[in-house]
């Protein structure tokens, strides 16, 4: 732990002129107000916010983020109060510490609850002031690297999945990358620990193998600019085991498999010297096609610049180099907060990170902490393109996106009323794929409303949450239009004429609040035609008894009319999570698909119904594709790694078979895609798996 005039040290070591009076009295406090408390650890509590603090000087902040760091937990764990930190420490340290406790006090809630509201509270303090997240941020770093001594492993693993969803890519939208990096490799090693180890002793596998390679690569980028007129530093390193995990996952590949496991870093002396850089490395070695990226003439959201190239060094390895400048690399290491650091004008989220106006949207508009989170994700995981309005502004969107995605993220009326697009002058359909750099028209029509199915493609969590509501309002009038048209069938049934004020007192005995409720009851199901009858005119049913609604599933699908049967094709096996299309066939229950099945090609799309999972889909039967190394316990360890992961083995069938691999179809009861997402990564990342895909 560092000592309180090691820490004002290195404060002062940045910037002389920061009130040293106002961290030791921070210091002193801090320990004095958590006098004796332990943490799980056993160290004195005091010595994680001076840790915190510690993280913090590392980015050169200022004197009042690093007083809030050090009392960041007193107000939460110690009897000291807001006004008490206010007399003390002045207004803007006593606002900082209050937004930052605020982010605290929701550990209680359900996990779902709790991870949304977790964001909610998160870009609402963000809007006030951004050094209230670093702070934050920092504080969960060091709390990720304390984990392991937290007994409960539910709780680590509670504590590492946030940290995956929420905390690391908010580090990355502001571009603190090696924060970032450092609790993506704690919470994976958490969360998926059996990879973790096995992609980690590969690694040390390959780096005794290759002992000396990253430093002769790197030796001889440097002479090679050298020659060219370039002078600049060369780094390199191997890929952490996070980052090496996923692009396993997304290219379906073994980790020998995967060439590029080596980053690489060329540090130079101007924006010009860049250029002059690229072009002497790109005249030695081949290019990768489509693995050129030019941050600098178009930087990320987040302020990020740098050249990124992939290359083919000595014919068969791919070696990733990032080109930048020391100014532009200074801002990769620091992010936002190098706006402390370099001595700059506050940062105000609303100019200068702008995927936050976003984010505030949506959380206005979620239906449930779910949505919210699904949303909020894709905004904050998506690498970005660039596609340019017709008039030259420069439109930020995640890679994948369409034009109705375009469309909602200049304004919300304009993707309303999309009818179609122009792509560089050609008229394309709305599903249409923008590349890098595309120029982008909307056409649009005031009779225009959002269409259910452009959730099939539309992937911006602003785009989806406003079909989503849009919809939602939609089907809210046409489910109480059909509740009525039901409601007038039920009451004509009554012995007698219910009178005027029948209704009125049906809402109380039903406990609904207004009529509208009372109708998408009735067009739900969730009443039945007795219950009305009963609560309109009671006595009115006595002795025909009463049956409860018979339309609970195991599945919950949106888009189909309640009673209507469907079955799961055989083709594709969807599990909640997919995205699902309904093909309707006469006389025969609604057949569900996944979008990408290939069976779908021998039907009609007039015959499609649009459909989507219901909030209470859960589990469902996936088939995948094991090809295993002809070995004694291969088929066992790939049994014993299903089950650590949760599943069910429901069927098992061997398809082929030589003397180096044999083959193998798994029938497996699962939660959802993305449990079944990670249980293939984990699969792929076993030694003796050769490739898994689901069949």
């Amino acid at each position: 732990m560092l000592r309180q005039y090691e820490l004002v040290d290195r404060v002062l070591s940045y910037d002389p002129e920061a009130d040293e009076a106002l961290l030791n009295r921070a210091y002193v406090f801090s320990v004095n107000a958590h006098g004796s408390q332990k943490r799980a650890s056993g160290d004195p509590y005091f010595s994680h916010p001076i840790e915190v603090a510690g993280i913090l000087t590392d980015l050169h902040l200022d004197a009042e983020t690093i007083a809030t760091a050090i009392l960041h937990d007193t107000i939460e764990d110690t009897v000291a109060t807001p006004e008490e930190i206010r007399r003390l420490f002045g207004d803007n340290v006593a606002r900082m510490v209050d937004g930052v406790t605020k982010l605290s006090k929701i550990e209680a809630q359900t996990e779902s609850e709790r991870a949304a509201e977790n964001l909610r509270k998160f870009l609402l303090a963000m809007s006030d002031d951004i050094r209230v997240l670093l702070v934050k941020l920092a504080d969960r770093l060091h709390n990720m690297r304390t984990l392991h001594f937290i007994k409960n492993p539910d709780k680590r693993k509670r504590i590492a999945r946030e940290t995956m969803d929420i905390y690391a890519p908010l580090a990355e939208r502001i571009g603190m990358y090696e924060f970032m990096k450092e609790m993506q490799t704690l919470a994976f090693r958490e969360l998926e620990p059996e990879a973790y180890e096995s992609i980690t002793k590969r690694l040390e596998s390959l780096k005794v193998e290759g002992e000396d390679r990253i430093a002769k690569i790197a030796s001889g980028l440097k002479l090679l600019l050298a020659r060219g007129g370039v002078d600049g530093e060369i780094s390199g390193r191997e890929k952490h085991p996070y980052s090496i995990w996923k692009k396993m996952s997304e290219r379906h590949v073994s980790l020998e498999q995967l060439s590029d496991v080596m980053a690489f870093r060329a540090i130079v002396e101007s924006e010009e010297a860049c250029y002059r850089a690229l072009g002497v490395i790109h005249r030695r070695w081949p290019m990768v096609p489509g693995r050129f990226k030019d941050y600098i003439s178009t930087p990320k959201r987040n302020g990020y610049r740098s050249l990124h190239t992939t290359i083919m060094h000595a014919g068969d390895t791919r070696v990733e180099i990032q080109i930048r400048t020391r100014d532009m690399h200074a801002r990769a290491e620091f992010g936002l907060a190098a706006h402390w650091a370099y001595k700059q004008d506050s940062v105000r989220p609303d100019t200068q990170v702008s995927w936050i106006r976003d984010l505030i949207e949506i959380l206005e508009h979620a239906e449930s902490p779910e949505e919210l989170l699904e949303h909020t994700r894709m905004a904050m995981y998506q690498d970005r393109i660039f596609a340019f309005t017709p008039k030259g502004e420069l439109i930020q969107l995640p890679k994948g996106a369409t034009p109705i995605d375009f469309a909602y993220a200049v304004h919300t009326d304009l993707g309303d009323q999309a009818v179609g697009a122009k792509v560089n002058g050609k008229v394309v359909p709305l599903r249409t794929e923008i590349e890098q750099g595309d120029q982008v028209a909307i056409l649009r029509s005031k009779a225009q409303e959002p269409q259910a199915n452009w959730l099939n493609f539309a992937i911006t969590g602003k785009a989806r949450a406003a079909i989503r509501r849009h919809i939602r309002h939609k089907e809210r009038d046409e489910t109480v239009a059909l509740g009525r048209k039901l409601y007038d069938e039920i009451v004509q049934r009554l012995p007698t004429p219910a009178g005027e004020g029948a209704l009125k007192d049906a809402l109380k005995r039903l406990k609904l609040p207004d009529e509208g409720a009372l109708m998408e009851a009735i067009a739900r199901r969730k009443l039945t035609d007795g219950q009305v009858m009963e609560a309109v005119m009671p006595g009115s049913t006595e002795g025909a008894g009463d049956e409860m609604p018979s339309q609970a599933r195991a599945i919950d699908i949106k888009g189909l009319t309640p009673g209507v049967a469907f079955n799961f094709s055989e083709d594709c096996r969807p599990v909640p999570g997919d995205r699902i299309v309904g093909v309707r066939r006469p006389g025969e229950p609604i057949e569900v698909h996944r979008i990408d099945c290939a069976g779908l090609g021998e039907t009609d799309e007039e015959d499609w119904v649009d459909l989507t999972w219901g909030d209470r889909a859960e589990g469902g039967i996936a088939r995948i594709a094991v090809t295993l190394k002809n070995e004694p316990g291969a088929l066992g360890a790939v049994a014993t790694l299903i089950g650590g992961q949760k599943a069910n083995i429901l069927g098992l069938r061997m398809d082929n078979r030589d003397t180096t691999f044999h083959t193998n179809a798994i029938d497996l009861e699962v939660r959802n895609a993305t449990h079944l997402m990670r249980l293939l990564a984990a699969l792929r990342a076993a030694d003796v798996v050769n490739s898994v895909e689901r069949a």
